[in-house]
């Protein structure tokens, strides 16, 4: 999340000394939020896309909940669909989507709650999503190309190739890496405990032992070097003593993907999507991958089936006809080319 749209979320817009003011029912609805237990990512998402609507309401006079109507909210749909990023392009259709999203269920509370009479946004017709596949998905040579581009002679290089190793073993997500204590990595079984992952949930998940020696290795050697407050419980921190920013573990990340040369880019989610496609190619089970990964639904987990195509490749090497050893043209004719010139043409005789 940038600076600028971290800051827009950080508050409430609308007046909040009208009891059925847009800002006064946007603090109660994100208050009850809170009261569900929503995770605190969420919660900003919501209070980001309603805020955008209110100040657009806003500079149309429009104040109250009880004012926006289905027009209203058609006319903030086309505004959304031209409106520019701070690039100077277009939201895209996932952007207008997740904003939209987030209108549709605040007003749903709200006519639940009976501060409106009716929803407005029921029908509202939400952009359709194209069906997108990770943009780039390492090979195994180029994942050990960029795991190996770390210096573990250094201190910091050791860190940085435990971190990769973490990332490439178990596919968590940056979030969930960072949030890493230093038990929550259980050496005798191999195993890593990731709290309150997304959706607040926990989950087990296997570590590997290349990984895990790894990050045995830091935990001995270069953490306690590290470590500033003796309070401090996270697994991995910067060389300031501190946890991981999402923004400092995403460029620590980017810079060994380039540094590794490999003609690919991204950054941790890149090693999340190449284990789930590896481990699909070597035989995994889709219900074990959507484990690994901590996903609710399969059909999101699905999408690696896609990504994975080395059975595909096969099949299509062994049965595609232009793969195949051409037959020899006296082998495949049989001696019938000639009755079948003589066929083919016509009969002179009639």
């Amino acid at each position: 999340m940038s600076r600028q749209k971290q800051n827009n979320s950080d508050r409430i817009e609308g007046d909040r000394t009208d009891p059925l003011g847009m800002g006064t029912q946007l603090k109660n609805y994100l208050e009850s939020l809170q009261m569900k237990n929503y995770a605190e990512g969420t919660i900003l998402k919501q209070r980001f896309a309603i805020n955008e609507l209110v100040i657009w309401a806003g500079d149309r006079t429009l104040t109250r909940v009880s004012e926006i109507t289905r027009p209203v909210l058609e006319r903030y749909q086309r505004h959304l669909y031209h409106q520019l990023d701070r690039h100077g392009n277009r939201l895209s259709f996932r952007n207008q989507h997740g904003r939209l999203s987030a209108i549709r269920s605040w007003f749903k509370w709200l006519a639940r709650k009976r501060h409106i009479l009716y929803n407005p946004a029921s029908e509202l017709e939400l952009p359709k999503l194209g069906h997108r596949l990770p943009k780039h998905v390492l090979s195994l040579r180029e994942a050990e190309e960029v795991i190996n581009s770390t210096t573990a002679t250094d201190p910091l290089g050791l860190r940085d190739r435990a971190i990769l190793e973490t990332f490439y073993s178990t596919g968590m997500r940056r979030l969930e890496l960072i949030g890493l204590n230093v038990y929550d990595i259980d050496s005798d079984r191999g195993v890593v405990s990731i709290r309150q992952g997304k959706g607040k949930k926990d989950r087990v998940v296997p570590i590997g032992d290349r990984a895990l020696a790894w990050t045995e290795k830091y935990r001995h050697e270069v953490r306690p070097s590290l470590v500033v407050d003796p309070n401090e419980t996270a697994l991995y921190l910067t060389r300031m003593g501190e946890p991981f920013s999402v923004t400092a573990m995403s460029v620590l990340v980017r810079a060994y993907v380039d540094k590794s040369k490999i003609g690919k880019t991204g950054s941790c989610h890149l090693f999340r999507h190449t284990m789930a496609t590896l481990m699909l190619e070597n035989g995994a089970d889709i219900r074990f991958i959507q484990a690994m990964l901590g996903h609710v639904k399969l059909d999101t987990t699905q999408i690696y089936t896609q990504v994975s195509i080395r059975k595909l490749k096969e099949i299509h090497e062994a049965t595609h006809p232009a793969r195949m050893e051409p037959e020899s043209r006296d082998e495949s004719s049989d001696g019938d080319d000639d009755d079948y010139d003589d066929k083919s043409q016509p009969d002179e005789s009639q």
